[in-house]
């Protein structure tokens, strides 16, 4: 699939016995990778030793170039989580992998964070009017500081999170350790998955089951939506002050983000995309020679088109696993020109054949476009497309990075439109009546689809565009007095600084930022407001 990113990956582990998690964290990030393949990173501890005495390293790239026998052979401990990151929020840097270690006064805590808030602007600005310095641009360090600042008058770290929690909306699923606790906390809608395994007296918080399964732990269950969790020589205890009782689980999960030898809130994942082919074969039935499924993410949908129509099942691609996934390249020339070298076409096996070609999802249609002419040029008869996931018409807002509308190819065409500019012979997309039904009927979060979202996504995005652009205007009012009346392409250079250092801003045009800079000069003149813009620059310098 190309163009929607994946959730990162959480990992969480505390051996009681006092032996070294290091190996284990690195095993269970490695089985993670598929939900991040952008930067990663482990933080570790001794519970019987010094408070506060935290290795940590991170940085770009995958598991096995960041964590080198050769960085890792010297750190030690029985306490420590781990982190896959693709970026949701903030920038593709290093400073903002992940686990976040914050040293304060009351010791040291480290965080992992896998979501999206809807409310990062708000909770962020109320910090930075406390002077809180940041040192990255995600919500997952708003989130850390205010667990930490909460932490200064509880009694408790648990209790900090719980406060921390109840200020969060949106998508998370957290694993959080102290001196001598390991914390894991899901958002009460269940939108991002977590569960718990144990091994001996070991035990290990996961982003999915697989992870649990790679260092030997036993599945024991899911954390329930809005559930705290709380590991310590004390042993286990659950907190569910924030469940609702309404949830919202992720249907993407289900769909394409999962490993297939996962199991999440009791659905098999191989099982649920067997189910979603089968569906789709239902629905969308032709007649063929062969069924195949776009490599790795098509092929269990595939299977199950197969089994339902009883056309046969075969492989039309040869894979180089050695290529990375096609969204990662920054401009489309790169992504499309990524296809070929990932992918090639078993000619044989296709020559003469009607094919059914099955995938998870299209969002621009650059890819599977790409594919349909590899299957004409290598002798296929007709390319019929099936889409085990219904058209994406609406963004995502917690922590699925889905494209802007302007570039989901299915909210500005119909499906007979993305047929003909694809060139297959037939598309058929997975109905959403279905989706529950393929997912275990679980309750599912499916506003990427019909824009029906678990929560007012709306009023909150109103509030973050209001407290970015009072930042904007702040910010850029200190320079504009500084440039005075300077020539447009220079304070436009200022306004692009300013919207750059506020994540999610578009840098404006000359003619707005004149309108911006008059409507300044006019109404805000108050000495207080300028000195803390100054302060705010000085914290986020560009």
């Amino acid at each position: 699939m190309a163009g929607i990113k994946e959730a990162c990956g959480v990992f969480g582990i505390y051996d009681l016995d006092g032996g070294n998690v290091v190996p284990s964290i690195y095993y269970g990030l490695t089985s993670l990778q598929h939900r991040g393949q952008e930067s990663c990173g482990l933080a570790v501890s001794r519970t019987d030793g010094e408070r506060g005495n935290v290795q940590f390293h991170k940085d770009l790239g995958l598991v096995s170039e960041v964590l080198r026998e050769d960085t890792i052979r010297n750190m030690e401990g029985d306490l420590g989580i781990g982190h896959v990151r693709y970026s949701t929020t903030g920038a593709s840097v290093a400073e903002n992998a992940q686990p976040l270690v914050l040293s304060y006064i009351k010791g040291t805590l480290a965080l992992a964070h896998n979501g999206n808030l809807i409310n990062t602007p708000e909770l962020k600005w109320e910090l930075i009017q406390n002077g809180a310095i940041f040192h990255t641009t995600t919500d997952s360090e708003v989130i850390a500081f205010h667990v930490a600042r909460e932490r200064v008058h509880s009694k408790t770290v648990e209790e900090a999170v719980l406060k921390t929690a109840r200020k969060l909306k949106g998508g998370y699923a957290l694993v959080i350790m102290s001196p001598r606790k390991l914390i894991g906390v899901r958002d009460p809608l269940g939108l991002k998955p977590l569960c718990l395994g144990k091994r001996d007296n070991t035990y290990v918080l996961a982003s999915e089951s697989c992870a649990l399964t790679s260092v030997g732990a036993e599945f024991i269950r899911d954390i329930e939506p809005g559930e705290m969790i709380t590991i310590s020589r004390n042993g286990i205890e659950s907190n569910k002050e924030l469940s609702t009782g309404k949830h919202a689980h992720c249907v993407f999960e289900y769909i394409y983000f999962a490993r297939l030898d996962s199991m999440m809130d009791g659905v098999k994942i191989y099982d649920a995309r067997i189910r979603g082919g089968k569906s789709l074969a239902k629905s969308y039935p032709v007649e063929a020679d062969l069924v195949t499924g776009v490599p790795e993410s098509g092929i269990p949908a595939a299977k199950g088109y197969s089994e339902e129509s009883g056309i046969p099942f075969g492989f039309a691609f040869y894979k180089n696993s050695y290529i990375g996934r096609t969204f990662i390249k920054p401009t489309q020339k790169e992504r499309e020109s990524s296809v070929h070298l990932k992918l090639s076409v078993l000619d044989s096996a296709v020559k003469g054949k009607r094919i059914v070609l099955v995938d998870d999802s299209i969002v621009r249609g650059t890819t599977i476009a790409n594919l349909i002419r590899m299957l004409k040029k290598a002798g296929a008869l007709e390319v019929h497309v099936r889409i085990s996931s219904p058209p994406f018409l609406h963004p995502c807002y917690f922590g699925t990075d889905v494209p802007s509308n302007d570039q989901l190819i299915a909210s500005n065409h119909s499906a007979q439109e993305i047929c003909e500019m694809i060139g297959a012979d037939s598309l058929g997309y997975m109905q959403s009546d279905y989706l529950e039904g393929m997912a275990g009927h679980l309750p599912l979060c499916k506003a990427c689809f019909d824009g029906k979202y678990p929560m007012d996504v709306e009023a909150e995005l109103n509030k973050k565009i209001e407290l970015r652009m009072l930042k904007i205007i702040e910010i850029t009012y200190l320079q504009t007095k500084k440039i005075r009346y300077s020539k447009s392409h220079i304070l436009r250079a200022y306004l692009t600084k300013a919207s750059e250092a506020i994540e999610g801003i578009v840098p404006l045009s000359a003619s707005d930022a004149f309108c911006l800079r008059y409507k300044m000069e006019e109404e805000i003149d108050n000495g207080s407001k300028i000195r803390f813009c100054y302060r705010w620059c000085c914290i986020r310098p560009w």
